[in-house]
């Protein structure tokens, strides 16, 4: 029974839709023998768009609008124009200040007289030298002359002889001073008259103080102030450990030829000894004084080096290194007329002058004054005898001495 609905409903279906076909094919010869013929010249100003299904069995839809080139579709309805924003003002920002201009630095000019420091040694001497020059640029009497080669010591003489570079530089220089920064690169085998020595052994030692004080020897026999610069600590344990060994070289060797040993070490390890790579500047602010590799310096590490040189220096050479420094010459200088008297003409003494304050003479060397009259000291101790207080101090006890009718009268 199911079976005969199915077949019965596809039948339908299909009749159905012959009905429908055969609708459509009458409606369009209906419409197509009632409806009146267009003109040609109706046609041309009347043009058509395919709207639905259904257009598509009852024809072509014609709209009464203006026609369209071949092969265009319709116009869609006109959408109107929108209206054009006025642009937005421009919002209206306070002036902006002027950019602020940094002074330009004063440069100090180096007087023709200036004294020379000369400084040498490995790269961590050209650092120094560097910071040398921040130090002593408001200095007008002094120069700062730096020599330094980056691998160089004074093991590897092969590689670059310091020895023989040294007396031509202070044939050629003259300096008034000289400081040593050297040791970074000597922690390796040194070649000898006796073979090959092995760093950290008692002949490498041995050889190397010879060679340290020969060095520092060519400067103070030629009367020139020697400043021997220690080695900081380093980030490797090792190299700590050999930086401390050898600045005890330098210290003993240099200060047995009249040198000055500069210990820069507690600059740059903390309390408790160990490395750092942040510290104090020479200002006391916490600045980075050391490179990645915790070898080398930065710029406020290279100041602070200098920093620790820049006193010793200051002090040998007086009033030379002094930033206040000024030269008078004969055109500012006063007129001065001492042919008259000359006993009234007393040789200028300066304030460093130890003869001033009688610094020459220890205290108690010369015979003290000897006086005939005996002091106030000397008659209440000796004698018992009290000197007379003023009059009116506090405690003169003496009464005033009453006055006559007399003299109340005649005043």
């Amino acid at each position: 029974m199911r079976k005969r609905v199915d077949r019965t409903m596809t039948a339908g279906g299909v009749s159905g839709m012959l009905r429908w076909g055969a609708l459509s094919a009458a409606v369009l010869v209906f419409s197509t023998a009632v409806l009146p013929p267009v003109s040609a010249e109706a046609q041309e100003q009347r043009y058509y768009q395919r709207r639905s299904l259904l257009d598509l069995f009852l024809g072509r839809r014609y709209i009464d609008e203006a026609p369209q080139a071949p092969g265009q579709y319709a116009p869609q309805r006109a959408v109107p124009p929108r209206k054009k924003k006025a642009p937005p003002k421009a919002a209206v920002s306070a002036p902006r200040p002027a950019p602020v201009i940094a002074p330009e630095e004063k440069v100090v000019q180096k007087l023709d007289n200036a004294q020379k420091i000369m400084v040498v040694g490995d790269f961590l001497a050209g650092g120094l030298g560097s910071g040398m020059d921040a130090a002593f640029k408001d200095s007008p009497g002094i120069l700062i002359e730096t020599h330094s080669n980056v691998a160089s010591g004074l093991v590897r003489d092969d590689y670059y002889d310091w020895p023989t570079q040294l007396t031509k530089f202070l044939d050629e220089a003259k300096p008034a001073m000289v400081v040593v920064m050297l040791g970074a690169n000597d922690r390796q085998q040194m070649v000898t008259d006796a073979g090959k020595e092995k760093f950290r052994t008692d002949a490498w030692y041995a050889e190397y103080q010879r060679r340290v004080l020969a060095f520092g020897k060519a400067v103070t026999s030629r009367k020139i102030p020697l400043l021997w610069v220690g080695l900081p600590a380093f980030d490797s344990p090792a190299m700590m450990a050999d930086a401390v060994q050898m600045n005890q070289v330098y210290r003993k060797q240099v200060e047995s030829i009249g040198g000055e040993f500069v210990d820069i070490w507690d600059g740059f390890v903390s309390e408790s000894g160990d490395f750092i790579v942040t510290g104090s500047d020479i200002n006391g602010q916490q600045v980075r004084l050391r490179a990645a590799d915790g070898i080398n310096m930065t710029e406020a590490g290279r100041r602070k080096i200098a920093f620790y040189v820049e006193k010793p220096a200051r002090r040998i050479l007086g009033t030379q290194a002094s930033p206040d420094l000024v030269r008078l010459d004969n055109s500012s200088a006063p007129a001065l007329d001492l042919s008259a008297n000359p006993a009234d003409h007393t040789d200028p003494i300066a304030l460093s002058d130890p003869n001033l304050d009688g610094g020459t003479a220890l205290l108690g060397g010369a015979a003290l004054p000897v006086s005939t009259t005996k002091s106030p000291r000397d008659k209440l101790v000796q004698d018992g005898e009290m000197a007379k207080p003023p009059a009116g101090r506090v405690d003169d006890y003496s009464r005033p001495v009453a006055k006559s009718a007399a003299e109340v009268s005649v005043k």
